[in-house]
């Protein structure tokens, strides 16, 4: 009886759609298990889609097409270890969150996902029918039960694959980024353990998807929640985790435990992971903004420096009149530390054009808020047009608290394609 098993996971990185691509990632990972010697290889849910796919898997080709991707896959991963790897499936009886199993060049098994969130930023009873509770596959000597995703947050599933001789949970994740969220994970996972006695693997996705962002930090607790394994959040990683066979059962053998930074740091490296593939999955490597000599905006350039590297940042400053000459000093100072282009796009002259055009119907008025706005939608307007002109994206600084408050100019400083800050609070 072999008393050893081998398990790759690969927290890996999809993309919406791109199924030729996400394929090719997960056949390289799987080469990568294959040549340490693994008798499986798994991935995060609905990976050969990417995820969130929201209305896309509701276009019956797009389904058909990744239902031909897994069966090309599946041949192409016929010698070697198994691999599992979420994925749409529709039949007659409805249209499922699936996690395939590919083994010997065929679908070995197919897990539905039973219990769809339908809260937060997730929708999935629209999307997806509720599978029926599966049972646990065998792959080498083990005997796997896999939880998709959200069926591990409820005590039926796991119960019943542990009653039906499930020896490991591998649990499959498409989980999306808060603060705080790798704890709450790690105690759901802990009381899934601790109510079946068996090991448990949180796999989870790594990467950011148009609004929403997967940390990955995947982990392994063995009975009893010891932590055995723990992944670095916001990166790719392809791990090998050993298992052994002891008189208790299976145990995941000690393994990485990579340090999680703190909650700031946290928040920042989420910041720039996901400007970086909002950019990347958007078609854009270059970005412009505006520099005002502030914080926020001086944050943004931060930011989009280490998410492109800061050839890639195009900073402008467009002064008036009222502008500081410490404003001016400050943004000069910033581009400098951080190697980025600035730009001095004076406003000044378009200013007085568009208060010479209005000064008509403005007759009789004492300036006010209007003639501030129209000094951000200048700004606006020549980002714009410096965006239009060399393929940047524009990024718009403003953070979260003043949004909340209308602290903020349509057409002006809310112009831009991503706002990096969205997510963050001045405080």
């Amino acid at each position: 009886m072999t008393d050893r098993f081998r398990l790759t996971l690969a927290q890996l990185n999809p993309t919406v759609g791109a199924l030729a691509a996400n394929a090719a990632k997960a056949r390289a990972a799987w080469v990568a298990g294959r040549d340490a010697g693994a008798q499986m290889v798994a991935l995060p849910e609905m990976f050969l889609t990417g995820y969130q796919t929201q209305d896309l898997v509701l276009k019956p080709a797009f389904v058909a097409d990744a239902m031909a991707h897994m069966q090309r896959l599946a041949i192409a991963c016929a010698d070697g270890p198994a691999l599992g790897i979420g994925g749409p499936f529709g039949d007659d009886s409805g249209l499922y969150n699936a996690w395939w199993v590919l083994q010997g060049g065929r679908v070995a098994a197919r897990m539905l996902k039973h219990h769809r969130p339908n809260g937060d930023v997730f929708d999935e009873v629209r999307l997806f029918d509720a599978g029926p509770i599966s049972g646990p596959y065998r792959v080498g000597p083990l005997r796997i039960g896999t939880p998709v995703c959200e069926d591990a947050w409820y005590e039926d599933v796991a119960e019943t694959l542990a009653e039906t001789g499930a020896e490991i949970l591998l649990v499959p994740n498409g989980s999306p980024y808060r603060r705080g969220k790798l704890d709450l994970r790690m105690n759901v996972a802990v009381a899934r353990v601790v109510e079946t006695g068996l090991p448990l693997i949180y796999l989870n996705a790594v990467g950011g998807q148009d609004d929403q962002l997967f940390d990955g930090a995947s982990f392994a607790l063995n009975p009893g929640g010891a932590l055995a394994l723990q992944l670095p959040p916001f990166e790719e990683v392809v791990e090998h985790v050993d298992f052994a066979r002891t008189p208790e059962g299976w145990r995941v053998l000690p393994g990485r435990l990579a340090p999680q930074p703190d909650t700031w740091e946290q928040d920042y490296h989420a910041m720039v992971l996901g400007l970086r593939d909002y950019l990347a999955k958007s078609g854009f490597s270059k970005v412009v903004l505006g520099l005002s000599g502030g914080i926020d905006s001086a944050l943004v350039a931060v930011i989009a420096a280490d998410a492109l590297g800061p050839e890639k940042v195009r900073c402008v400053m467009l002064p008036s009149e009222f502008t500081a000459q410490t404003s001016l000093e400050d943004a000069a100072e910033a581009a400098r530390r951080l190697g980025c282009r600035l730009d001095t796009v004076p406003i000044e002259g378009a200013r007085a054009a568009v208060a010479g055009a209005l000064a008509g119907v403005m007759a009789g008025t004492a300036p006010d808020v209007t003639e501030e706005n129209i000094q951000s939608r200048l700004r606006g307007l020549m980002l714009m047009a410096i965006s239009n002109k060399h393929g940047e994206m524009l990024l718009t600084t403003g953070n979260k608290s003043e949004v909340a408050v209308g602290y903020c100019t349509i057409y002006g400083d809310m112009a831009g394609g991503y706002n990096p800050l969205k997510d963050l609070y001045k405080t």
